[in-house]
């Protein structure tokens, strides 16, 4: 079995090497070159490379074999950069990669690194002032409590430029004001007999007090004994000379027969007298009957104020004593008229500001920033939050000594010429008709009083008024607001048409107050 087998063996190893000899005599001879192509036969006298020969079992043949240029192996390391290997890397073997750190934790390296440049950045210009120059916050111990720009720092010439940053936070001397400034505040209380005081003429019930200073006081439902005292008032003032002489609003004390002022540190509150007042103006003088030396306040000029500045105002609302309310000043020159039993206060040249005022703080300071008094809070529109009235101190500086002397305070000339005036826009077009007019341009005399300066100048009822001295006006408020602007005594030359006639009348302007007086 073993002797089939090793027969079989050599007979196939036989029968292998005949194939292999019969296929070697019948393969052809092939050459290889390697690098760039080179042809194989060079013509005659040309440069190349040496022919050299290739050897088979059918002989030697001489071929041509270009040599193989010289290659620098190279590798690519991880961004792209080529990189020589070594001699022992054995041709072109890429170098192995990098460990890569996962991506999460380097975009977090890459997060804190920025952070820590930027944080470091912003201190470093914040502490070196590299962008916002030279810059000072001005406290409000001025006295308005404007900011101001800071000086220059440093020697050499100037930018040219000058920059202050805005105090955007409360002034912080508030409290010293308040402290050195309520000693001075007084609080007022006004009160009459009950039977001296009536309910027809109750300041309760008088609509000016309640719209404006708001005395919310009710008539007591028990009816009190004959006699005793009522209060009909309450306010406040402050002292502006150490011997006990208070400047309040005159409704705060109208009408009252006895006053009490309660003054900061006493138990007791003391009697005073009324000195001098005025109704116009709304201003009061008393002087506490029992001379001691008491703190005052000064007063400040109203005219150094701007829209903007800080003011305190210090005051008894409601009867909480020496409340204190900040805010700034609104406006000026307002002027409001608020009637009353007794007729019509026509203010003028009034403060307006938004520190809170309250029933019970008339008659108060209004301060600034050197805790001198710019004003007297006077007013409160009811029906607005932030609209509080002031007078300034400009007007009450005229008249002072006037009213702590009792002296009578002349009223300011109004002129007037004593006709009520209606626009013809507002007449019914049949009128227009009746009265020969065209157009509505113009006024219509509703009524003239007796005795008035048209009156005397022969202005009738149903005149219609189409110019004044010579300028076409278009509605009677047009009218009246060029009469007010002329002065008592002046002249006026009025265009009418009267029945369809055109003529013109001359009227001297009057004063509304000189012909109250007479009346």
């Amino acid at each position: 079995m073993d002797d089939n087998k090793r027969d079989y063996s050599d007979f196939f190893k036989d029968n292998q090497e005949k194939e292999n000899q019969e296929e070697k005599q019948e393969r052809p001879s092939y050459y290889y070159s390697y690098g760039p192509y080179k042809r194989p036969m060079q013509e005659e006298g040309e440069k190349g490379d040496a022919p050299t020969t290739f050897t088979s079992s059918e002989g030697v043949s001489q071929v041509e074999v270009s040599a193989p240029r010289p290659v620098r192996p190279y590798g690519y390391g991880p961004y792209g950069q080529e990189q020589q290997l070594p001699a022992a890397a054995g041709g072109w073997r890429l170098p192995e990669p990098k460990k890569q750190r996962s991506g999460a934790k380097s975009v977090f390296a890459a997060f804190m690194a920025g952070a820590v440049l930027v944080g470091s950045l912003m201190f470093a210009s914040d502490r070196m002032n590299l962008f916002s120059g030279d810059q000072a916050a001005v406290g409000g111990g001025g006295g308005n409590g404007a900011s101001v720009p800071a000086a220059s720092s440093g020697s050499g010439s100037s930018s040219g430029v000058k920059s202050a940053a805005l105090d955007l936070s409360r002034p912080g001397n508030i409290s010293s004001i308040v402290e050195q400034s309520s000693p001075a505040v007084v609080k007022i209380e006004a009160f009459v007999k009950q039977k001296a005081r009536s309910r027809s003429n109750s300041l309760f019930d008088d609509p000016f007090f309640r719209y404006f200073f708001g005395d919310q006081q009710q008539p007591q439902t028990q009816q009190p004994k004959t006699d005793a005292r009522v209060q009909s008032g309450m306010g406040t003032g402050f002292i502006f000379e150490k011997s006990g002489y208070i400047l309040t609003n005159q409704h705060v004390v109208d009408g009252a027969e006895e006053i009490e002022v309660v003054v900061q540190g006493y138990d007791k509150p003391f009697s005073a007298k009324l000195l001098g007042n005025s109704y116009d103006l709304d201003l009061a003088v008393l002087k506490i009957e029992n001379s001691k030396d008491f703190p005052i306040l000064p007063i400040g000029d109203s005219k150094q104020m701007k829209v903007g500045d800080w003011v305190i105002a210090i005051g008894n609302p409601y009867g909480f004593d020496h409340t204190v309310t900040v805010g700034v000043v609104s406006a000026g020159e307002r002027e409001i008229s608020i009637p009353d039993s007794q007729g019509t206060r026509n203010y003028k040249h009034l403060l307006q500001t938004d520190a809170s005022i309250n029933p019970g703080n008339s008659g108060g300071p209004l301060l600034n920033l050197n805790g001198e008094v710019i004003g007297i809070n006077t007013a409160v529109n009811a029906q607005a939050q932030g609209i509080g009235f002031a007078i300034p101190t400009s007007t009450i500086s005229d008249v002072l000594e006037k009213l702590k002397n009792n002296v009578k305070i002349p009223k300011e000339p109004i002129p007037f010429i004593g006709a009520s005036l209606s626009s013809l826009k507002d007449v019914d077009p049949a009128w227009l008709k009746e009265l020969k007019i065209e157009g509505t341009d113009g006024a219509l005399v509703a009524d003239v009083v007796f005795g008035t300066p048209s009156f005397r100048a022969g202005l009738k009822k149903y005149d219609v008024i189409k110019s004044i001295d010579g300028a076409d006006i278009k509605t009677s408020q047009e009218l009246i607001t060029k009469i007010q602007a002329k002065k008592v005594g002046d002249k006026a030359v009025f265009g009418i048409i009267r029945d369809g006639s055109k003529m013109d009348i001359e009227i001297t302007v009057g004063d509304r107050n000189e012909f109250n007086q007479q009346q």
